[in-house]
């Protein structure tokens, strides 16, 4: 009875990214167009599920990739998957690899990340919505949730696939990639792999007490690596085609898992620390 009453507590999103958003994953798909009070998110909610946990899943670029990462309306995307009921988003991630060992077609499950990004919301506190009153000053201490991630690097290894159980991720505004003096500097900062996204998406997580754990999938060596060909939109759709099913297998695998823990106390001290990080005005 505990862990049937677990898995009912248990709503999992799923903010797929770019060659790794196939809705068939989903079983009795419904769609679902919602407004937010930070907009319109990238594209229809398709409610379904995976072996009878409950998910939600959205397309991050919108299922036509239409919107460059700048433009994405990350706190639409995140209000919206919070007002569906998410207690956990898993999202997936294209990116570059800063590292040897990381080769193109491996996963990461990142655990830390160093924001480059300048031109983004980073907080639904920004003092223009009445129901979210105060400053917040989050801590991105940890940012992704470790008890999601271990679920996920444990189902991958029992999976077979190849995948790094940690990794720093340098998030760039984009939509250009690095120069090879960039590429070189992040390496030097101890980044690990490069994308577009995660932030702000982990920082709007947390603020949203929402478990959150990202399926870093290495597409390319970004443009550091001497007698490597540099990273081209080609290359990384390429590698995206090759290697998507080691991302669904390991969502299709993790899922049910995840639904059968108890969260309850994971969940309730999200709650108190997005509560303690805000500050209210004084009157």
């Amino acid at each position: 009875m505990a862990a049937a009453a677990a898995c009912a507590a248990v709503k999992i999103g799923i903010i797929a990214g770019t060659g790794l958003d196939d809705p068939d994953i989903l079983e009795c798909r419904t769609e679902k167009y919602i407004d937010t009070p930070y907009g319109k998110p990238s594209d229809a909610l398709i409610l379904g599920k995976i072996k009878n946990v409950d998910c939600v899943l959205l397309a991050r670029h919108g299922r036509h990739h239409t919107m460059v990462p700048t433009n994405i309306n990350y706190r639409a995307n995140m209000w919206a998957l919070k007002e569906e009921g998410c207690t956990h988003l898993i999202v997936t991630t294209a990116c570059g690899s800063l590292r040897e060992e990381i080769q193109p077609g491996d996963i990461v499950i990142i655990d830390q990340f160093i924001d480059r990004t300048t031109k983004r919301h980073l907080t639904f506190y920004d003092g223009n919505h009445p129901c979210l009153p105060g400053v917040c000053h989050v801590s991105m201490a940890e940012p992704f949730c470790a008890k999601t991630r271990k679920v996920l690097i444990d189902v991958a290894k029992k999976l077979g696939i190849k995948c790094h159980s940690k990794g720093t991720m340098i998030t760039v505004e984009g939509p250009r990639f690095s120069s090879r003096a960039e590429s070189l500097m992040f390496r030097n900062w101890g980044g690990d792999v490069i994308n577009m996204t995660t932030v702000p998406e982990v920082v709007l997580a947390k603020e949203a007490g929402i478990c959150y754990a990202s399926i870093a999938m290495a597409t390319d060596y970004d443009c550091w690596k001497e007698h490597e060909e540099a990273v081209s939109v080609d290359k990384v759709l390429k590698t995206l085609k090759e290697n998507a099913n080691k991302a669904t297998s390991l969502l299709l695998s993790a899922i049910p898992q995840i639904g059968c823990v108890d969260w309850t106390e994971t969940l309730q001290t999200m709650k108190n620390t997005v509560q303690l990080s805000v500050i209210l005005p004084k009157h």
